[in-house]
């Protein structure tokens, strides 16, 4: 069949389909969506917002949060994910 021959409703399954292979899977710990919104990433306007020791002291400060309450979310592994990536974070300023 062409593209010419293909019904409405054809072209509707045929971009549902299309759509979810192009999705993205969920990242919760590297690319949480609410936090990758718009043009500039979260993280980055927070960055540019503080000076450097500031900068670090919320690193710190998130990935002491995230290993302090890693137990009582209900999602102790991807917590402690969060917790790792924010000392990652750190580390990779701090070199």
């Amino acid at each position: 069949m062409s593209i010419d021959q293909a019904s409405p409703e054809e072209w509707d399954t045929l971009t549902a389909l299309n759509n979810l292979s192009i999705r993205k899977p969920v990242d919760p710990v590297n690319k949480p969506d609410h936090y990758n919104k718009g043009a500039v990433e979260a993280i980055e306007a927070i960055k540019a917002s503080m000076p450097e020791h500031e900068f670090r002291g919320y690193l710190k400060g998130n990935a002491l949060k995230y290993l302090w309450r890693y137990d009582y979310k209900g999602k102790p592994v991807e917590d402690l994910r969060k917790c790792r990536w924010y000392i990652e974070r750190l580390i990779k300023e701090i070199n």
